[in-house]
């Protein structure tokens, strides 16, 4: 069975997420959503907001591409969380050249740690090549419309989160 794993904060998940979601499932057999917990960043929703948000926004990807796709929290090195869930592949999505700038470097670390797990990188949609979550965060906390980054859902949810500010 080809495991990959796709990590971020997905804080919150837009449609550029989705996008490398649904593509990626087409090259494994199990797409892991590595929900990183990074406390440094201090996301906007919690652990279980995120998590429960992917599981919702994959539910349908999920039967559209008969790829089990699972989110899955982490807050240990990527390398490890790969060993964690059997993944051979991880998943990066590149929006622009400074991505790669520093994808790269990830990728050197991570192959210096463990050479048997490849990188592959997916260039989000054009677009949603834009699409960055602390951009649409920025937006809706300013009462902006950010209908066509994300999906109704999560466009509610940071209505919420937002209204209570």
């Amino acid at each position: 069975m080809r495991i990959g794993l796709y990590p971020g904060t997905f804080d919150p998940i837009t449609l550029g997420h989705i996008d490398i979601i649904r593509r990626a499932a087409a090259l494994v057999d199990r797409l892991v959503i590595g929900v990183a917990i990074n406390r440094d960043k201090g996301p906007l929703f919690d652990l279980e907001a995120r998590v429960a948000m992917i599981e919702a926004e994959c539910r349908a990807l999920s039967d559209e591409t008969g790829t089990e796709i699972v989110a899955h929290p982490f807050e240990n090195l990527l390398i490890d969380c790969a060993h964690d869930v059997g993944a051979q592949i991880i998943v990066r999505g590149l929006r622009a050249v400074a991505d790669f700038e520093y994808e790269f470097q990830m990728v050197g670390m991570n192959r210096a740690l463990d050479d048997s797990v490849e990188t592959v990188f997916l260039m989000a949609e054009a677009r949603h090549q834009a699409i960055a979550s602390k951009l649409v965060k920025e937006i809706a906390r300013l009462g902006g419309d950010v209908s066509n980054f994300v999906t109704p859902p999560v466009h509610d949810a940071l209505k919420a989160r937002f209204a209570k500010s």
